[in-house]
């Protein structure tokens, strides 16, 4: 089967899970704990997350302690797992999304998408991030692809029969898109 390119829009910069661990890490027992202007709110490692995804990925709203909103709720980003749930776990995908994470073993920050048809994951600053995937929907798949010309590379996908990828390897921080059949 061959995909062809939908309509492309740039890849908007992305914040590396590098950086997200440092910042986890800054925040960590012994760390400073007052940031630039002193404010006690900053020294907040999540918080921190949160500023610097809204910092290169404008446009998400603040739904919970660790989630941003984008595009009315159609893409939900997970800069951290929520208090108490390991950095590096196993995967925990919402029922009722289909979710991929910038590190292996599901290591955040997650991304997570529902929608049936294309979706463009550079919307949302995710082309060439995705390390590991979960699928967690009672029906359909979900096919990453790589943009290559005029037809798409299919990479990986996931489904109710495989539901979990760790490790997309080889093709790590390749997927530019995602179609999800939902028939």
């Amino acid at each position: 089967m061959t995909y062809p390119n939908p309509t492309r829009r740039p890849a908007r910069r992305n914040v590396s899970a590098a950086l997200i661990l440092a910042l986890l890490l800054a925040g960590a027992p012994g760390a400073a704990h007052a940031g630039p202007s002193g404010d006690p709110a900053s020294a907040d490692p999540i918080e921190q997350l949160i500023e610097a995804y809204l910092a290169a990925h404008p446009g998400g709203v603040r739904i919970n302690e660790t989630e941003l909103a984008y595009d009315g709720g159609t893409f939900i980003v997970g800069v951290a797992p929520s208090t108490g749930v390991a950095m590096f776990a196993a995967p925990d995908c919402p029922n009722g999304w289909y979710c991929f994470y910038d590190g292996t073993n599901y290591a955040y920050p997650r991304g997570r998408l529902s929608d049936c048809g294309w979706q463009d994951l550079g919307n949302w600053g995710w082309r060439n991030r995705i390390e590991s995937a979960h699928y967690n929907l009672s029906y359909g798949n979900t096919t990453f692809l790589d943009e290559t010309g005029a037809t798409d590379t299919k990479l990986f996908v996931i489904s109710t029969s495989a539901r979990t990828i760790a490790d997309v390897s080889p093709h790590r921080n390749r997927a530019d898109y995602v179609y999800r059949a939902c028939s």
